[in-house]
């Protein structure tokens, strides 16, 4: 049976340390800032806010987003969000975005339909692919892991973990991957501080 196209961002699934529990920490997505983010986007901390990653744009991640809280500028009413819908202007407190941040974090991931990874590609590393939105009606983001460009290159930023162990998933367009951040801005030696 083939593999469904279906992408859903990041999703968390385990920790490398054995620890089973997902890690997160608040961060700030600065006031009226433009772009959206998405509930399984990856993301990176750049000059102490909180930015969807763009491979283009950054060399590093902090981890994937888990939406974010706010007080919503129109109902003057808290608000938590799957995700985070760009330029919203608060006058009050500050928008916090939830960050699965632990850099041995695990992730599920679907690839794209042009190339499959195979048993011969574990262990190489992938950029995401650079065309992703997300959908405004669930909050889910549709990054995937571009599966054409897998390589043995150090800077790109998923590690391949694994074929995901579930019935109906196998290597082939739209599989579901296992991975890490690769290029981590709190796991690696010699990563830059900042995202960009």
């Amino acid at each position: 049976m083939a593999n469904v196209n279906k992408p859903f961002g990041l999703r968390p699934m385990g920790n490398l340390s054995a620890t089973g529990a997902q890690k997160q920490y608040g961060y700030q997505i600065a006031d009226n800032q433009s772009g959206a983010i998405y509930l399984g986007d990856l993301v990176t901390n750049y000059d102490g806010y909180i930015f969807k990653f763009v491979a283009a744009t950054h060399s590093s991640a902090v981890g994937v987003f888990n939406g974010c809280t706010y007080v919503d500028p129109t109902t003057g009413k808290q608000r938590w969000s799957n995700y985070y819908p760009g330029s919203v202007d608060i006058t009050t407190g500050i928008i916090q975005a939830d960050v699965i941040d632990d850099p041995n974090q695990l992730f599920l991931i679907q690839s794209t339909s042009s190339t499959s990874i195979d048993q011969t590609k574990i262990g190489w590393n992938a950029p995401i692919s650079t065309s992703t939105t997300g959908s405004t009606t669930t909050g889910l983001s549709n990054m995937t892991i571009d599966s054409a460009n897998v390589a043995k290159t150090s800077t790109l930023a998923l590690k391949v973990v694994g074929l995901y162990n579930q019935s109906g998933n196998d290597f082939g367009a739209y599989e579901i991957l296992v991975v890490k951040i690769n290029t981590h801005q709190y796991g690696s030696a010699g990563v830059a501080g900042l995202g960009a």
